[in-house]
Order: C-alpha cells, then sequence, then structure tokens
C-alpha cells in the first residue's frame, strides 16, 4: 500500500497545522507522509508549540513555517484545512475542513486543549485512511 499525501493547513503554519503534521507522521508511519502549510505563515515554529509535542513525546526538530502558496496541491491525496479560510483543491484531492480553534495568544491550558485535540482528530483520520475510506 503506498503512502497517502496529507498536507495540513492553518493560517500561520506554527501550530495546529505544524502540530497534526507531527502526530500523522508519528502515529501514520507506513502509512501517511504528511506535511504542512499556512495561508500566512510565519517565521519560526514557536517554542510553545515544540515543548507541548515534547509532552506527547514527538519532537518537532527539522520544522519550520511553509507558504501554502508555494505547495503543489495536485500531488496530496489529502487536504486537511484548519485555517477558517477557503482552500481549493485540484479536482480528486479531498478536502476536509476541521473547525479547531486558532489558540494564538491563548494560555497553555487552552494551547493543550487544542493539542489533545488535533491529536484525536489525526488518530480518526488515520484509521479512516487505513480502511480506506473517503469522507
Amino acid at each position: 500500500m503506498r503512502k497517502r499525501k496529507v498536507l495540513f493547513v492553518c493560517v500561520g503554519n506554527a501550530f495546529r497545522s505544524q502540530m497534526a503534521e507531527a502526530f500523522a507522521n508519528a502515529y501514520g508511519s507506513g502509512l501517511v507522509q504528511a506535511e504542512s502549510a499556512g495561508i500566512a505563515p510565519v517565521l519560526a515554529v514557536p517554542e510553545i508549540t515544540k515543548t507541548l509535542m515534547r509532552e506527547k513525546g514527538i519532537e518537532m526538530d527539522g520544522h519550520f513555517p511553509k507558504a501554502l502558496v508555494h505547495m503543489d496541491l495536485k500531488s496530496y491525496d489529502v487536504i486537511v484545512n484548519m485555517s477558517g479560510m477557503p482552500v481549493r483543491a485540484p479536482e480528486g484531492v479531498e478536502v476536509l475542513n476541521w473547525n479547531v480553534a486558532d489558540p494564538v495568544g491563548a494560555g497553555e491550558k487552552v494551547m493543550r486543549e487544542v493539542r489533545d485535540e488535533i491529536e484525536r482528530r489525526v488518530t480518526g483520520l488515520l484509521i479512516r485512511l487505513r480502511r480506506g475510506q473517503r469522507q
């Protein structure tokens, strides 16, 4: 079975999409190749993002923000949009819109809640992909 290519998108590619990418690659090894991008990417992944993922045993060394406009959208099987803005994909690319709150500027408690929600959603997506289902 070939790896499914999944792109996670949020606004700044600093928190939500970076975490989703890290969870998907950690939990879906052999099943997916995950990447992330932002509509308006920040300059660097914040240290708090890395710290909160370390709490889950996932290192994010080497992660950096990427711009959605530089991604080859037709190369993905699934695009998961958490930006709250429309993301258009080429025909044949499945787009999932996840309503996940942007925790930037919130306290660590909220950030952990969002991280855990992303982990649950990514796990559900991986189960669905493993079963070969489309939404």
